[in-house]
């Protein structure tokens, strides 16, 4: 029985170990590019605004930093879902914010489905888009005050940003590929003509 335990024990550590065994060099991009991406976000925020504001820093902003920075091949990260993924987002959820200003459940159920459908139709899935969305409807009250603008900025400002710098930072080490398709600006507006 105890050799058994033990030859279990080892099996069990030789596979935790192996699934967590990452070359240290991506760990260190992945901080780079996130630290850079959103501290200079929150670095124009704090120029712009007093510390209660937090306009430009929103939550959706770091789950997409884990996609462009954490995981720079997933097709949800490439530039292309990056941005129209936030601002069809905003859009659905500063409309359905606009038609439903008193009920934030229908209001929040409404804008997060139909931006992922929206999101599906046009083939820019980004999951942190749908955090987006729903930040337009129970954000505070500054949030919903800005309406449309809220697509501009933060949101569009903000992506652009986190653009930048992941391309920046992924093209800065030589084993990473980001974006994946060299001439993405090429396919994305030739699909919109």
């Amino acid at each position: 029985m105890k050799k058994r335990i033990k030859r279990n024990a080892r099996l069990v550590k030789y596979v935790i170990y192996k699934e967590t065994l990452i070359d240290v060099k991506e760990h260190i991009w992945t901080f780079l590019g996130s630290f850079l991406g959103i501290g200079l976000i929150g670095f124009l925020n704090e120029k712009s605004f007093t510390e209660s504001d937090n306009l430009f820093l929103i939550g959706s902003f770091g789950a997409s930093s884990v996609l462009i920075y954490g995981i720079v091949n997933s097709p949800l990260a490439q530039p292309r879902n990056l941005i129209g993924g936030h601002v069809i987002c905003a859009l659905v959820g500063v409309t359905v914010q606009l038609v439903f200003p008193d009920q934030i459940w229908l209001s929040s159920a409404f804008a997060v489905s139909l931006s992922i459908v929206l999101m599906q139709v046009t083939k820019t899935l980004h999951p942190p888009g749908g955090a987006t969305a729903l930040i337009a409807n129970i954000g505070s009250e500054k949030i919903k005050s800005l309406g449309y603008w809220y697509v501009l900025s933060p949101v569009l400002t903000g992506v652009v940003i986190l653009l930048i710098v992941a391309i920046v930072i992924n093209r800065t080490a030589a084993h990473r590929n980001y974006p994946a398709n060299k001439n993405w600006y090429k396919i994305w507006t030739r699909r919109y003509r």
